[in-house]
């Protein structure tokens, strides 16, 4: 293969790689600068000393976040929000997306089921109403109250119908001859050619549930009940008052760390879980292959 070495081609390449480059830094760097606050002295962070590698390295602050049981209580929380969450989300996306994915003249009123769940994604019935439906069905204070006004996400259920629009036609039909009915046909062929499509739609709920925060404010009237996001959410605002009552010393816990050192270990420990995941669901961004073969 012959390359193309003109000086444009060069300079387009340079340019490329140093755009890229530049912006892959704009969103590394502030996570880098985060984690050394996390780690510095409350001294060295109130000076401005701290910029990408940490000032009188001590592990107070995270000894903070993780001591009195409520970091792990969020925390036991929000894995049992994700885990039910996503289930939720894929099943009910699979449920809706697999019949949507036929024409109109296989599915009668295919177009005003589609009207319908265009609609909802584009305009919702308004906080105060949802609050209202959560307290009249009892979910206050529940799990659930966190996971089923939102159980069916309409812009993951499009791709992953779009996705099954996109396989062969005679995929089903083969199956159809065989004697396969429709559950059979979803669970046993089509679910296995779905696992792109459904690791990069159910990646999109990991991370919508891990960092929504404003459901658990809301809907959880007991503290001991929040999500890990609510949870950090209450100490950025309320961090000093935290320190004061926590039952250390305070003089000598605010010569080791100060409310924005407490804060990033925080944040910090609440992002490792999500960066732990991505990249074993990243590669099926860029995935789409169609597993199987087709019968003449």
């Amino acid at each position: 293969m012959i390359q193309d070495k003109s000086l444009g081609r060069r300079l387009f390449h340079a340019f490329n790689y140093t755009f890229l480059i530049v912006v892959s830094l704009l969103c590394i760097l502030p996570f880098v600068n985060l984690l050394a606050v996390s780690f510095s002295g409350s001294a060295a962070v109130s000076a401005g000393k701290v910029v990408f590698w940490p000032v009188d390295f001590n592990l107070k602050a995270y000894e903070f976040a993780l001591e009195g049981g409520q970091f792990y209580q969020a925390l036991w929380v929000s894995v049992k929000r994700v885990v039910l969450g996503t289930i939720v989300n894929l099943v009910l996306m699979v449920l809706t997306a697999y019949p949507l994915s036929k024409s109109k003249e296989k599915v009668m009123g295919r177009g005003i089921y589609m009207g319908y769940f265009v609609v909802t994604m584009l305009f919702s019935g308004g906080l105060i109403p949802t609050y209202l439906i959560v307290v009249q069905t009892g979910l206050i204070d529940s799990l659930w109250s966190l996971i089923l006004p939102g159980a069916l996400p309409i812009f993951s259920m499009i791709i992953l119908m779009n996705f099954i629009r996109g396989l062969p036609e005679e995929i089903e039909e083969s199956a159809t001859i065989d004697g396969a009915g429709p559950i059979q046909i979803l669970v046993r062929i089509l679910l296995p050619l779905l696992k792109p499509a459904l690791a990069t739609v159910g990646l999109f709920s990991i991370v919508g549930h891990w960092n929504s925060w404003f459901e658990g404010i809301i809907y959880m009237n007991n503290p001991a009940n929040y999500p890990l996001q609510s949870y950090l959410q209450t100490l950025l605002l309320d961090f000093e008052q935290i320190m004061l009552r926590s039952g250390n010393d305070y003089t000598q816990l605010l010569a080791m760390m100060n409310a924005r050192t407490g804060r990033a270990a925080q944040l910090f420990l609440g992002a490792l879980p999500i960066l732990a995941i991505y990249p074993f669901l990243q590669k099926y961004f860029t995935t789409g292959l169609v597993l199987g073969s087709v019968k003449g």
